[in-house]
């Protein structure tokens, strides 16, 4: 059995540069990545410094190159299961049944985006619909700009949108009731309310062209932005009792430990901050903890003292 130094599952920049690190520090490390990024649809990425416009598939490209000049392996599988043995290791099987062993483990899995249930968004999405003003933005100022918001509050997306573009319509598809202080702050930034049901957004070679309502009636729109919410790409942390909190992600201190000793988070899946350069930050934060840990472990048994290591602080 040989018995790793870091298991990390996601290939993400979270995930990626945390081995980044960890190789640096010749640290034995395997990734774990199945290729299902969050912004796998996106045109391109955005305030990360050097990569302005980037695709992400050809970030990961880099970033992977990079990783491998420091003997870190990289494993295009799923984890399916994960778990402490009596030995205090983490034991990690993948989707073949092959297992796995490491002295730590590092969860950056991300989160993936809840797609409203309206024909037309999946084939819009990353194209003229997106989830943040951030990131997609500046490519749309100007344009007729729609927030979709039908079980969640939508009212503070439409006004930041504001920033953009003088044209924003909150739709909230015959459903989210909106409180009277908001619908006088949406009045007084002259953003337009449409409540009507709708039917399907419709667009051509990627690009929105309008929303049809269940009357019949349509509206002109370039592109849209959706509250719908969000949730983990896996689960593995919550099979450790990590604590969770109301938003869904995992807790962590600012070390990116869990409550649970050894086990680590980096990246979405632990913060409601969702950017790659801060997923990327999160990720090398990440890998600098645990080499200390590593570090420390030796240390200790080299003195023959029993180490408590890993505590949440």
């Amino acid at each position: 059995m040989e018995l790793l130094d870091v298991i990390i599952v996601g290939g993400g920049p979270a995930g990626l540069n945390a081995a980044v690190v960890l190789g640096r520090c010749h640290r034995k490390v395997l990734v774990f990545d199945t290729g299902q990024y969050r912004n796998r649809y996106s045109h391109g990425m955005h305030n990360y410094l050097t990569r302005d416009g980037i695709l992400p598939a050809d970030f990961i490209r880099i970033c992977r190159q990079e990783m491998h000049k420091y003997g870190v392996k990289l494993m295009n599988k799923k984890v399916v299961k994960a778990r402490k043995n009596e030995e205090g290791n983490f034991q990690v099987q993948d989707e073949d049944g092959n297992i796995y062993y490491a002295k730590k483990l590092l969860i950056a899995t991300g989160l993936t985006d809840k797609l409203p249930d309206v024909e037309g968004f999946k084939e819009l999405y990353g194209t003229s619909i997106f989830h943040c003003p951030y990131c997609d933005g500046w490519e749309v100022s100007n344009q007729k700009i729609g927030v979709y918001a039908r079980d969640k509050n939508g009212s503070e997306l439409a006004l930041a949108l504001k920033g953009w573009s003088p044209d924003i319509t909150l739709y909230t598809d015959g459903k989210h009731k909106i409180k009277p202080h908001e619908k006088e702050e949406l009045a007084a930034c002259n953003i337009t309310i449409k409540t009507n049901p709708i039917a399907r957004v419709v667009g051509e070679n990627g690009q929105l062209k309008k929303v049809v309502f269940k009357n019949g009636e349509e509206q002109d729109c370039d592109a849209i932005f959706f509250v719908n919410g969000y949730e983990q790409q896996c689960n593995l942390a919550e099979t450790f009792d990590c604590e969770i909190n109301k938003k869904g992600v995992i807790v962590t201190n600012r070390y990116q430990q869990t409550s649970t000793p050894g086990l680590y988070v980096a990246g979405d899946a632990d913060k409601d901050m969702h950017f790659v350069v801060v997923a990327a930050a999160e990720g090398a934060k990440a890998g600098i903890i645990i080499n200390k840990e590593l570090q420390k472990e030796i240390t200790l048994q080299n003195l023959h003292i029993s180490p408590l290591i890993g505590t949440f602080l």
